[in-house]
């Protein structure tokens, strides 16, 4: 199979271990010679507080692609894709975040997915939260998961 693009979905949570997701791409990326699409999913509620936040014109209809280009954690990884030339175009949505991700997986062919998470408690680790389950059950392509290592319950 030939990885020529990687989904890397980001969401609110995921602004703390950006440098674990970042490594986490660039290891499949960089010697495949991959496109990184970095995602940010918003849910209604979270897309609304960003762009007021933001502070764009309310008189405008705001695209989510450039919503999530001015994120901190896409511009984040964005440096990180810089300093390795890695090539990547960055994509937003608005939705449910596992619902979402499955789609913009689909949509831009994704041959992989990476998605971050928290570390569980002992019996949190029986059941991934909803998102990643989701996306690890749904998505088109295989998807790493990439654990933060905050201790978290």
């Amino acid at each position: 199979m030939t990885l020529e693009t990687v989904l890397l979905a980001v969401g609110p949570g995921d602004a703390e271990r950006s440098h674990e997701l970042a490594d986490a791409v660039l290891e499949v990326a960089t010697p495949a010679e991959a496109t990184v699409v970095l995602a940010h999913v918003f849910t209604q509620s979270e897309y609304d507080e960003v762009v007021t936040r933001l502070e764009f014109d309310d008189d405008v209809d705001i695209d989510p692609d450039t919503v999530a280009v001015s994120h901190s954690t896409i511009r984040d990884l964005q440096a990180a894709f810089d300093e390795s030339d890695v090539t990547y175009e960055v994509r937003g949505a608005v939705g449910d975040h596992g619902a979402a991700i499955v789609d913009l997986a689909t949509e831009v062919d994704a041959d992989r997915v990476v998605v971050g998470g928290r570390r569980r408690s002992p019996t949190g680790k029986a059941v991934f939260g909803s998102t990643a389950q989701e996306v690890l059950l749904s998505a088109p392509a295989p998807v790493t998961f990439v654990r933060s290592d905050d201790e978290q319950s």
